[in-house]
C-alpha cells in the first residue's frame, strides 16, 4: 500500500491522532462542539510527545462515522483515533456499531474500564455502550477509542480518579494507551505523569 504526503511524520516519534466529534445538532452549527475542544485541551496537557491532530465534526450517521474512520486511518495515517458522543441506548446513538465496522479487531477493556470510572459517579453509566477497536491495514494499525459526550467525563475517564492527596483511585484509560500503540507498531508514546502516568512493562520501557 502506497502511503501519500500525510502521511509523513515530522519527528520519528510524532503521534498522529484523529479526533471526531459525533453530534446532529453540533454539526449542523445549533451549538459549539465541545467534545474536539475537550479531548485536544486534555492530550495538549498529557502529552510529552509531538502530536497532529486530525479533527472531524459530523453527525449521527452510521455510514458517515464508519468512513470518517476508515479516512483518518486509511488516507490520514492516525494512529489513535478519539470518538465523542452516540454512545447511549437511543436510536440516533450509533457510534459503537459503526466503529466495530471499521473496525478489524475489538479491545473490550477499554469500555469495560469506562463504565467503571463513570459509575462511581452515576449509576445510569451502565447505559453507555463505548468500545474500542484495532483497524488493521497493510502497514499500520490504528487504536480507536469511543469516549464519553460530556468534557468533563471525557477527562475522568482519560486521567481517572485521584484522591486529595493526589494518589490514583481509579486508573484512566489512558494509562493503558501508550502500550498498546507500541504493541500495535506505532510512535513510542510519553506523557506528564503529574497528569497521567504510563503503564509499561520494564522490558517495554525506553530510556
Amino acid at each position: 500500500m502506497k502511503h501519500n504526503e500525510a502521511w509523513k511524520r515530522n519527528t520519528p516519534n510524532e503521534i498522529k491522532i484523529g479526533l471526531i466529534s459525533i453530534s446532529d445538532r453540533a454539526s449542523k452549527g445549533v451549538y459549539s462542539d465541545e467534545g474536539i475542544p475537550a479531548l485536544q485541551g486534555w492530550l495538549m496537557k498529557a502529552l510529552s510527545t509531538p502530536c497532529i491532530f486530525h479533527e472531524r465534526l459530523i453527525a449521527d450517521e452510521y455510514e458517515l462515522i464508519t468512513e470518517t474512520i476508515v479516512e483518518l486511518v486509511d488516507d490520514m495515517g492516525c494512529d489513535l483515533i478519539l470518538t465523542t458522543g452516540g454512545t447511549g441506548p437511543s436510536r440516533r446513538d450509533v457510534t459503537p456499531e459503526a466503529t466495530l465496522d471499521a473496525g478489524t479487531r475489538e479491545m473490550p477493556g477499554f469500555g469495560e474500564q469506562m463504565r467503571q470510572i463513570s459509575l462511581r459517579f452515576v449509576p445510569t453509566a451502565i447505559l453507555s455502550r463505548q468500545t474500542a477497536v484495532l483497524r488493521e491495514i497493510e502497514g499500520h494499525t490504528a487504536l480507536i477509542i469511543n469516549l464519553p459526550g460530556q468534557p468533563k467525563a471525557i477527562a475522568e475517564t482519560l486521567e481517572g480518579l485521584k484522591d486529595e492527596e493526589g494518589k490514583s483511585i481509579v486508573l484512566g484509560i489512558f494509562a493503558a494507551v501508550p502500550y498498546c500503540i507500541d504493541l500495535i507498531g506505532g510512535p513510542y508514546i510519553e506523557t506528564d505523569e503529574s497528569i497521567i502516568k504510563v503503564f509499561r512493562p520494564k522490558s517495554a520501557i525506553k530510556q
